[in-house]
């Protein structure tokens, strides 16, 4: 049943599109808008002192256009353009853009702002929608048009007043997507006939905004591509896109705005901006990174882009943001951590498997790329699985977890998440690694093992246990066909336990001097059950008989 408040948008006029076959194979020119259109919308708007910081930032990470404010609506606004022109703060690659009304007054105060600027990016809007010319303007068509036509050629007279700059001009039929797009064409057509000077080389940007999402992101590609067929000069012209967020599909707007033959993308750092906001540029940025496009951004140190805006602006980012997002690369689903584990330790393979270097299921993208750590992967919590968890112990603490030992180890992860009622860190599960396997409470304390060789076969060792049981010391001697051979028939002795000792498995935890060996020892019992202790010495032999005593005292616990 339709709602009659609403309607669906009726769909373009465009039966042999070709956008849908297209691949966005480079990137565009990437403007940030965030100094303006984004400050605008913050609870707090960013005073002079935090701009020039957000501005900088925009420069380091490789933005070569930058919308840095709407110099006619306050003093501090034509200011912080003063500072940054007179303090030669603008790399000279830069691109400063400002934008205006179409009203004589607001665009001469304007141009005043931009007045001794290497490179500049004039922006005029007006809104030829017939929900605009009606409702807010009061005109009609051929007033907006000459309206437009009186606002470039204004722009376009006090540009050439400044020889020294390099002054370009940014046109914007404000709500395009809402605009007949026949008079959409009409409009920017009249003002590029106005500009006069577009070249190849120096292009006039037409900038079509979807400054409300009314349409889903298809009607937006088919409108870019009907604007590119028809405008008479395109290759005098950029064709800028700005989409807004209020449908939750900019991104997708943009990206198939791209693929319909767009050439520069406005927007924002994780989509601050009027209402819902502006398209996320983080995540366009990436997108096209992740496929292998070289986008001329470089996002390699996320957490401290992350970082600052946050501290600027005062908004905080959604811990699901894409590629920022605290739980970006999280993985809590025991599944998906033993494929993420199992898929990072088989990337040598991908090359000749997949054509292509990084490919691990459930990750896009190598975080490392974005200054993400692995140890960030995954997190713990009582959902979790043994490969996850046993993944986190590897990737923060160089510990190798058997597989046979994963399952018993997980049940005691799992148990301490359950216990505590939420997730837990990596430090408190290696804590719990240390407290269950390493050095579990127990009655039994091992106070020195010296296993001596044979004077005749040194094969045979002759071993020397001193155990404390129970807080009494006991001395035991024994014989083996090694090490650990001569360890147990010593400590069989004084324990009431019937084990046995087939195999273990060792690592090395680090390199050097200050190198340390774990051991990981299966005791097998007598009713075929398996307890694992784990030692650590400077010694493999040392680390084992240490696993042994832990291995002991968890099974009194049982």
């Amino acid at each position: 049943m339709s709602i009659p408040k609403y309607r669906i948008p009726e769909m373009i006029d465009i039966p042999d599109r070709q956008w849908p076959s297209k691949s966005v194979t480079k990137s565009p020119i990437w403007c940030s808008v965030d100094m303006r259109d984004g400050n605008q919308a913050l609870p707090d708007p960013m005073d002079p002192d935090q701009k020039l910081e957000y501005f900088k930032l925009l420069c380091d990470i490789g933005f070569k256009h930058i919308e840095i404010g709407f110099p006619s609506a306050s003093a501090d606004e034509f200011n912080f353009f003063r500072t940054l022109i007179e303090g030669d703060l603008i790399p000279d690659d830069v691109f400063i853009m400002g934008l205006t009304q179409s009203r004589p007054h607001l665009i001469e105060k304007t141009m005043e702002a931009f007045k001794g600027c290497k490179r500049g990016i004039v922006h005029a809007y007006i809104a030829p929608s017939d929900l605009h010319m009606k409702q807010v303007f009061g005109m009609e068509r051929k007033q907006l048009i000459e309206t437009a036509v009186a606002s470039t050629k204004q722009i376009r007279e006090l540009a050439d007043q400044m020889p020294e700059s390099d002054i370009r001009y940014e046109f914007s039929p404000e709500e395009f997507t809402d605009t007949d797009i026949d008079f959409s064409v009409e409009v920017c057509e009249a003002v590029f006939e106005t500009w006069g000077k577009a070249t190849p080389e120096k292009p006039l940007i037409m900038n079509l905004p979807a400054t409300v999402e009314r349409r889903p992101p298809n009607h937006y590609a088919d409108m870019v591509e009907l604007f590119c067929r028809k405008f008479s000069q395109r290759d005098r012209i950029l064709v800028s896109l700005h989409a807004h967020n209020d449908q939750g599909m900019g991104v997708a707007s943009i990206e198939l705005g791209l693929m319909a033959g767009a050439d520069r993308v406005e927007g924002t750092l994780f989509g601050h901006g009027e209402r819902t906001g502006n398209v996320d540029l983080v995540t366009c940025i990436n997108n096209l990174y992740s496929r292998g496009i070289e986008t001329g951004i470089d996002f390699s140190d996320l957490g401290h882009v992350a970082e600052t805006v946050e501290r600027l602006t005062g908004m905080p980012i959604y811990y699901r943001q894409p590629y920022a997002g605290t739980y970006a690369f999280t993985a809590f689903s025991g599944s998906h951590q033993d494929a993420i584990n199992k898929g990072v330790h088989k990337l040598t393979e991908a090359p000749d498997m997949f054509g292509m270097g990084w490919k691990v299921p459930y990750m896009h993208i190598d975080p490392a790329d974005l200054g993400r750590k692995f140890e960030r992967l995954i997190r713990i919590n009582s959902q979790s699985g043994k490969g996850g968890i046993a993944w986190v112990l590897e990737q923060d603490f160089g510990i190798g977890i058997p597989k046979a030992m994963q399952p018993e180890l997980s049940k005691y992860v799992q148990g301490y998440s359950e216990q505590v009622g939420r997730e837990i860190s990596a430090d408190e599960v290696h804590e719990v690694f240390q407290n269950e396997f390493v050095a579990p409470e127990g009655p039994y304390e091992l106070v020195g093992y010296w296993p001596r060789p044979d004077d005749q076969d040194p094969t045979f060792i002759h071993g020397e246990v001193k155990l404390k049981i129970n807080g009494e010391e006991k001395t035991i001697q024994a014989d083996g066909n090694g090490p650990i051979s001569a360890f147990v028939s010593a400590i069989r002795q004084v324990v009431d336990v019937d084990f046995t000792v087939d195999d273990y498995h060792e690592q090395a935890i680090d390199k050097g001097a200050d190198a340390q060996a774990l051991a990981y020892v299966p005791l097998k019992l007598a009713g075929n059950g398996v307890i694992f202790g784990v030692g650590e010495d400077s010694n493999i032999n040392q680390a084992a008989v240490r696993a042994i005593v832990a291995g002991l005292n968890r099974i009194t616990k049982k």
